[in-house]
C-alpha cells in the first residue's frame, strides 16, 4: 500500500519532475517581483540622501554669496530649492508603505496542491 504521491511518482515521475519545475519558476518569478522593489526603494533612498546633502551645500553656497554681494536673487532660493524638492520626491518613493504580498502565489499553489493530496488519499481510502 503506497502513498498516492509514491504511486504517482513511480508511474509518472516526468509529471513530477514538471511539477517540480513549475515551482521553480514560480518561486523565482515572485523573488524578481520582491527584489524590484527593494533595488527601488534602495535607489529612491540613495537619491533622497545625495539631493538632500546637495541642497545643505547649494543653501550654504547660496546664503554666503548673498551675503558677499549684499543683494537678493532668486537664482539663490530656486536652485537649492529644486535639490531639495528632488530630496523630499525620493524620500516619499523609498518611504511610502509597501503593497508587497510575497509569496501569495507560491503558498496558494502549496494549499491547492496539498488540498488535491488530501483529496486523492480520501478518494483512495474512502
Amino acid at each position: 500500500m503506497w502513498h498516492p504521491l509514491f504511486s504517482a511518482a513511480l508511474r509518472h515521475p516526468h509529471l513530477l519532475a514538471e511539477h517540480a519545475a513549475n515551482y521553480g519558476a514560480l518561486v523565482r518569478e515572485e523573488l524578481a517581483t520582491a527584489t524590484h522593489g527593494v533595488v527601488a526603494r534602495l535607489i529612491a533612498g540613495a537619491v533622497a540622501a545625495v539631493s538632500a546633502l546637495t541642497a545643505l551645500c547649494l543653501t550654504g553656497t547660496a546664503v554666503m554669496l548673498g551675503v558677499l554681494h549684499a543683494q537678493f536673487s532668486w537664482v539663490l532660493v530656486a536652485v537649492p530649492g529644486a535639490a531639495l524638492v528632488l530630496a523630499v520626491l525620493g524620500a516619499w518613493i523609498a518611504l511610502r508603505p509597501a503593497s508587497f504580498h510575497g509569496f501569495d502565489d507560491l503558498g496558494a499553489q502549496f494549499q491547492a496542491d496539498v488540498r488535491a493530496l488530501r483529496a486523492l488519499q480520501e478518494r483512495r481510502h474512502g
